[in-house]
């Protein structure tokens, strides 16, 4: 069994969401003995935004020279992803959604042909068989009903995607209003390791 563990807070050992994705692979790798992890952390080796260059790649050409480097990491990224059984993603919220940096490995997994592909009935998921399990930090409070609700373009923009390929086994384990003042940052990260460290082992 191959599990994926992707990070992408810019805040390092400070990062709510490293602390839980940390915890929810920790889980899995005790529950699952012969689990192989694979670890990849998107803010030290950032991946390059796409540009008609990377576009012109996906398509046959041969790559240019200033863009081989990384469509052969994007391939990388890619094939870490459709190898995996198990995903698991730190995701904090930056300015209401993802960070650039999960936004651009995200541009990279979704695929014509690989993770989804477009037939007579529409678009069809190719990666149903995935179970993704996404750790989300967010410094305020955006459940339903709240003021700030519309403002949530973390978790819902991840449903969207993850559901678009055909991810059917998500879970998120969200840590909230971990800004608004030190009793609610504990409490918040108090809960989420909690519920990583009680995941179903699969």
């Amino acid at each position: 069994m191959k599990l994926l563990h992707i990070d992408s807070s810019v805040l390092g050992p400070h990062s709510v969401s490293r602390q839980v994705s940390a915890a929810a692979v920790e889980r899995l790798r005790q529950a699952n003995p012969g689990l192989v992890v694979t670890y990849r952390d998107l803010t030290q080796t950032p991946l390059g935004h796409l540009t008609g260059l990377h576009l012109a790649a996906g398509q046959g050409a041969a790559p240019d020279p200033s863009v081989r480097d990384d469509v052969a990491a994007g391939q990388l990224v890619l094939e870490e992803f459709l190898a995996a059984d198990t995903v698991v993603i730190g995701a904090p919220m930056y300015n209401f959604t993802i960070p650039s940096q999960l936004k651009v490995w995200i541009d990279r997994i979704l695929v014509a042909g690989k993770t989804f592909k477009y037939g007579p009935a529409g678009v069809e998921g190719l990666a149903g068989s995935k179970r993704v399990i996404i750790a989300i930090s967010r410094g305020g409070y955006y459940g339903a009903g709240t003021p700030m609700a519309a403002l949530e373009h973390l978790e819902t923009y991840l449903r969207g995607v993850f559901g678009f390929i055909g991810v059917t086994n998500l879970e998120f384990i969200p840590a909230d209003g971990i800004q608004v003042g030190p009793e609610h940052r504990e409490k918040a990260v108090a809960g989420a390791l909690q519920a990583a460290g009680s995941l179903n082992a699969a």
